[in-house]
């Protein structure tokens, strides 16, 4: 598997070895032991699939402590442009964002550490698949509005379709009212 640091700090771009014949394809999306040898030692407690149709935006979402999760994601079907934003208070990268462009047929994945608003837009329908290092917690999910400003983030796409409830997300400096964008 190679992996690929990214310049924000914890982000990762992991991108298996891929066998492929007239059959079809292989390809190892995690395995423990090789993650740890490669500097990864993730604990995974909860698998989350979901399906979105070309245009679908979701997020940017998160988990504030103590339930902060870290993701490992990619799509099973599709293409999705991935974003992740430092949302880490005391990180000299704070409010800053990267983007990943997973495609199924190349099988690769970002790791996404706890401290990071998340989200995807769909280029193509997706299935979207991520492993959590938390579980899911109703009271602790929070995240900042997908057309912040501040953060000026280029999805790819115009006029998205957003969720009733990402639309009520808050921008950046609400959420953060401390923190220096």
């Amino acid at each position: 598997m190679q992996v690929q640091q990214k310049s924000i700090s914890g982000l990762i771009e992991l991108i298996p070895r891929v066998f492929q014949d007239e059959r079809g394809y292989f390809f190892e999306s995690y395995n423990k032991p090789l993650f740890a040898s490669l500097g990864l030692p993730m604990e995974f407690v909860q698998d989350n699939q979901s399906f979105s149709v070309k245009g679908v935006l979701r997020g940017l979402h998160m988990q504030n402590e103590p339930f902060a999760q870290g993701k490992l994601v990619r799509v099973i079907t599709g293409q999705v442009l991935d974003v992740a934003v430092d949302l880490r208070e005391d990180s000299p990268t704070f409010g800053q964002y990267e983007t990943f462009l997973l495609d199924a047929k190349i099988g690769n994945m970002a790791y996404i550490p706890e401290g990071f608003g998340h989200g995807f837009v769909a280029l193509e329908d997706s299935i979207f698949s991520y492993k959590c290092t938390n579980v899911y917690n109703k009271a602790a999910e929070t995240g900042i509005i997908w057309n912040d400003p501040d953060l000026d983030i280029d999805w790819g796409i115009k006029n998205p379709i957003v969720s009733e409830k990402d639309m009520e997300l808050k921008p950046l400096r609400e959420v953060f009212p401390h923190a220096v964008v």
